[in-house]
């Protein structure tokens, strides 16, 4: 799994290179351009639809649930609290695709209904058992009351900012059409403060900018607390997520483990089998020439020791690779130390650890490091390395660090990627720290299961 260094990783394409989402510069900071920017108004336009389909979700949630409720005395009451369960899970799809479009949050589908029998009762059941159901319908209630509170603190700031920041256009409305000097400020029976001479104009103005500088942020901060609904509510359980990580974590354990049994199959087939094939022919050979040229059966019979010497070379190295011995007999440390000899550069190996990890980790670790250690090898142009191993409470700590030039990038779905996705099989982290120009720093986290009775 060798890492391509320098341009198969993406380096920028020179110093300065600051992009914005999509790949755009921004040379207008983030506050000034935030109330014209296309998310803003996205999430204006969330805030304001929530409102008008909210009060529909309300009113059929309750409408619908008081009516099952009300009809649980006789047998028509199941089915249309079922019905009720449904549609509300129906709402949760339009909101998760409003979310989707409006804010940008991608929520995943929540776990499909599970008929343990089918039929109409049977669907009934699994409506009713389905925690994703309530979890709509509660979705379904709370969002009102929080849509009229987002609604009015949003409509209230947007037009203030606008009204104010654009007052010097039409501030001649008012006496005009109103009779009075312009916006009161302050009146009582004896006196009025208006906002009517060239500076109060200007700095009504310079109020409505702040107040139209702040509302993005407002929405944005008001907004996120309907990703955390939508997330928490209408997306897939904490257990369906998990279950879907471990099917995806054990396929992609069982491709890793066929593509390593293909692997030692062809290594055998292509070296120390056809090695041993050959090495049989000389010998029958030799043993025919034994009688009538014992001279030349004699040098047949050496090369053929040399060929038994170079097989079990390769046997000791393809064992190595599958496990080594020193790894089971003296653990991490010495067997780190063994791949580090022969490491092109320099490795200062240093392995703090009190106990020996359970066999498994033990064994991901070694080879973690060891695959990280070859692309330094092979790419990184380092002139030394280091690998520290250590134990953070429940995790056990793996860090390479060399002084190449750097450049490693986990996107470009490299070896580093796929040594990625191993060590998320087992609830590992791979974390890469590669700036052009170097140094490289790999840190994995894998975690921490204590050793058996070997």
């Amino acid at each position: 799994m060798a890492t391509e260094y320098g341009q198969g990783y993406g380096l920028p394409t020179g110093p300065g290179h600051a992009q914005g989402v999509g790949g755009r510069r921004h040379r207008m900071p983030a506050a000034l351009r935030a109330p014209v920017e296309g998310r803003a108004w996205r999430e204006l336009a969330y805030v304001l639809l929530s409102l008008p389909i909210s009060i529909l979700m309300f009113t059929y949630a309750v409408t619908m649930v008081s009516l099952g409720a009300g009809l649980l005395v006789t047998f028509l009451g199941v089915p249309v609290l079922a019905a009720a369960l449904a549609g509300c899970r129906g709402i949760g799809s339009v909101e998760r695709a409003r979310a989707r479009e409006l804010l940008g949050l991608d929520v995943g589908e929540p776990e499909p209904l599970r008929l343990k029998r089918q039929g109409f009762m049977g669907w009934v059941g699994a409506v009713l058992k389905s925690g994703t159901s309530w979890r709509a319908l509660l979705y379904s209630v709370l969002q009102l009351p929080w849509a009229v509170l987002s609604f009015t603190v949003t409509v209230t700031v947007w037009s203030l900012g606008w009204s104010l920041l654009t007052y010097p256009l039409w501030f001649w409305v008012l006496p005009t059409y109103a009779g009075q000097d312009g916006i009161q400020l302050y009146g009582d029976e004896q006196r009025a403060i208006y906002l009517d001479n060239p500076f109060e104009i200007a700095v009504t103005a310079g109020v409505g900018l702040l107040f139209t500088l702040a509302t993005p942020w407002i929405v944005r901060a008001l907004t996120t607390v309907d990703r955390v609904m939508v997330h928490g509510l209408l997306g897939p359980s904490r257990l369906a997520t998990r279950v879907v990580e471990l099917e995806s974590d054990r396929g992609v354990v069982v491709d890793t483990a066929a593509a390593d049994l293909r692997r030692i199959e062809r290594d055998l087939h292509d070296g120390a089998q056809a090695r041993l094939v050959s090495l049989a022919m000389d010998l029958g050979l030799a043993k025919e020439k034994l009688r009538e040229d014992p001279q030349a059966a004699a040098r047949m019979v050496d090369e053929a020791h040399g060929e038994v010497k170079t097989a079990l070379q390769e046997l000791r190295d393809l064992a190595r690779g599958i496990h080594p011995a020193v790894l089971t007999d003296r653990g991490l440390d010495a067997a780190l130390s063994a791949v580090a000899s022969r490491c092109t550069v320099p490795v200062q190996v240093e392995v703090d650890l009190s106990e020996r990890p359970a066999p498994a980790i033990e064994g991901i670790a070694y080879f973690t490091v060891s695959e990280l250690l070859q692309n330094v090898s092979k790419h990184s142009r380092a002139t030394w390395a280091a690998v520290e191993v250590w134990r953070s409470e429940e995790r056990l700590m793996l860090q390479v660090a060399d002084n190449g030039v750097g450049g490693a990038d986990l996107s470009r779905g490299s070896g580093l990627a796929g040594l990625a996705e191993r060590l998320d099989a087992v609830d590992g982290i791979l974390v890469v720290d590669s700036p052009a120009g170097g140094p490289t720093r790999v840190t994995a986290e894998l975690p921490w299961r204590a050793e058996r009775a070997r």
